[in-house]
């Protein structure tokens, strides 16, 4: 029962690592290098772009568990989130200093 269990995991992993890959390579992460760009450039970000970062952190909160089960995934989504990390700390540089 316990290696049938095993198995039925990791077929339901690779599938759901499957749709994640497909996601990011082509939503998440063109969006997110678009973000970067724009933050780089001194730009703020509106609020479609922070509920894109809060939607990817979300995300990332979730495949969590999934990149503990499948070690090979962990240094993809460290440097995922270290992607949204880094836009998030510029986005907060970018952002009006209060003169008062």
């Amino acid at each position: 029962m316990q290696l049938e269990d095993n198995m039925d995991k990791s077929t339901k992993d690779a599938g759901t690592i499957q749709v994640l890959l497909n996601r990011l390579n082509e939503q998440r992460l063109p969006h997110a290098l678009a973000l970067k760009e724009k933050v780089d450039r001194g730009e703020q970000l509106d609020d479609y772009d922070i509920q894109f970062l809060k939607d990817v952190f979300a995300d990332a909160q979730g495949a969590i568990g999934l990149a503990d089960r499948n070690p090979e995934f962990k240094p993809l989504l460290a440097r995922l989130m270290g992607l949204y990390s880094e836009i998030t700390s510029k986005a907060v540089e970018n952002q009006p200093k209060d003169l008062g």
